[in-house]
This record gives structure tokens, C-alpha cells and sequence, in this order.
């Protein structure tokens, strides 16, 4: 599968004029992602209020075991919601190709962005956004998305690898066919994981630092590596029902 993302354009509210926004990267993108994925299924709903959830979900992860008082800063938020829009705009193009059959989908994660006027209690203006997912992104994730542990995601936030690496492991061990092991490549995975990364070498180093990461924070994953690659066997989803295991009520 081959995917291409390109930036997109949103309106600025105080110039009402359409500016380029770059394009989403690093961990705080992948877990702007998972929340809003565990939002939408938690609530049954394509539309997700981002204020209050987003600022709800970096405090949780900054704080998993929900011991401390203190909440996220000004500037932590501000670089979530810097990649909060670029990932609600970004252009998204998957093209699989089969022998001499090719699918190419277009489509953007977010259909519908809605900014809500608002002032404060010092009469300073706000813009609340809400946000609609793609329909058909929607309805994929309600038939076939798995739940991510938050406490895994607040352990991995520092590593855009190993957070790719956790939801890939998550979404397809528990898939796997009980007594058929699948094996996958070092070239593959490489292909999937390390584009950014020339050398084999250098690859395997830092994706096994990752993987040791992820073992730690999904210790029920059946994953054998050798010097061939990697074998995939049957395992217990670490969240076993379609609500995140992190209860939210508590946090609106």
C-alpha cells in the first residue's frame, strides 16, 4: 500500500482568509489520532467537541494515574491543537495495487470543521472547534477499530516510532489465525516503519528500541525476531472491550 499525504488549507478567523497549514507529524499527530478515534466510539458519534475532550486527554496523558493536580500549560496545548489542524485538513491519497489491479482512495480524516464564537471571562474572544469525521472513515472505525490503552499511549508519547509500532501491533495480533503465525520481512517492515531511515542497520537499531518499548506496555503481544524479520502469532487485544480502558466521565 502506498500512501500520500499532502497539507492542507484551513480559514483563519481573524483575516477570513484561507491559510497553508503543514503538514502533521511526530507523536503528538498519532496521539491527536487515537483520541479522536476513542471519542468517536466512546460517544457514537461522527462529531467530536475538541476544547474540553483534547485538554481532558493531554492531561491524562501527562498524568495516567490521575495522582497529580497540575493540568497541561498554555504552550503544551497549543502544540496539540497546531497539529490537531493540520491533521484536520491534510489531503490523504492509499493506492493498493494487486498483480495488475489498482484502488486508489482519496479522501481527508476530517469532512467538517465547525469554529464557535465564544468569549471568556476577561471578554477575550474564543473559537471552540467541533470537528465531523469522514463518514466512511467513521463507519471503518466503528466495524473494525481497536481500542488503545491510554496509560500504553501516555508511556509511549515520546516516540512517533513506537506509538506506530503499538497501534499496528494492537490492530492485527488478535486477527491472526490461532495456529497460523504470520512472518513478515525485515524489507517489509522497513518499507512500513523506516522510510526515513537509508540503512538496514540503523533501522533494525532504532526499531528494536521501540519494539522493547512497546513489549513493556503490551506484554500479552506474541512476537517473535530473528535475523530474518518478524513472526506474528495469535494474542489477546490488550483492551478487550470497544471503550478505552481509561474511564473519561470523570474528566469532562
Amino acid at each position: 500500500m502506498l500512501l500520500h499525504v499532502e497539507a492542507g488549507y484551513a480559514i483563519d478567523p481573524s483575516t477570513e482568509r484561507y491559510a497553508k497549514i503543514g503538514l502533521p507529524f511526530g507523536p503528538k499527530a498519532r496521539l491527536i489520532l487515537a483520541h479522536l478515534n476513542a471519542e468517536a466510539l466512546r460517544t457514537g458519534s461522527p462529531e467530536i467537541e475538541v476544547e474540553r475532550s483534547l485538554t481532558a486527554f493531554v492531561r491524562r496523558l501527562q498524568d495516567p494515574t490521575k495522582r497529580g493536580k497540575s493540568g497541561p500549560n498554555g504552550y503544551q496545548i497549543r502544540a496539540f491543537k497546531d497539529q490537531l489542524a493540520r491533521l484536520s485538513v491534510a489531503a490523504i491519497r492509499m493506492a493498493m495495487m494487486a498483480n495488475s489491479h489498482t484502488v486508489q482512495i482519496n479522501s481527508q480524516f476530517v469532512d467538517v470543521i465547525e469554529l464557535w464564537l465564544t468569549k471568556d471571562e476577561n471578554n477575550r474572544v474564543l473559537w471552540r472547534p467541533t470537528l465531523h469525521l469522514n463518514h466512511r472513515y467513521f463507519d471503518s472505525l466503528q466495524k473494525h477499530a481497536v481500542p488503545l490503552d491510554e496509560r500504553a499511549l501516555a508511556a509511549l508519547s515520546h516516540s512517533a516510532m513506537a506509538l506506530d509500532i503499538y497501534a499496528w501491533l494492537a490492530q492485527r495480533l488478535h486477527r491472526i489465525p490461532h495456529g497460523k503465525p504470520q512472518f513478515i520481512t525485515w524489507v517489509a517492515i522497513k518499507g512500513q516503519f523506516g522510510v526515513d531511515h537509508s540503512r538496514m542497520d540503523k533501522f533494525k537499531t532504532v526499531f528494536h528500541t521501540a519494539l522493547s518499548q512497546v513489549f513493556r506496555c503490551y506484554p500479552k503481544a506474541k512476537v517473535e525476531v530473528d535475523q530474518g524479520g518478524l513472526t506474528l502469532r495469535n494474542s489477546q487485544p490488550q483492551v478487550s472491550t470497544r471503550v478505552s480502558l481509561v474511564e473519561k466521565s470523570g474528566d469532562r
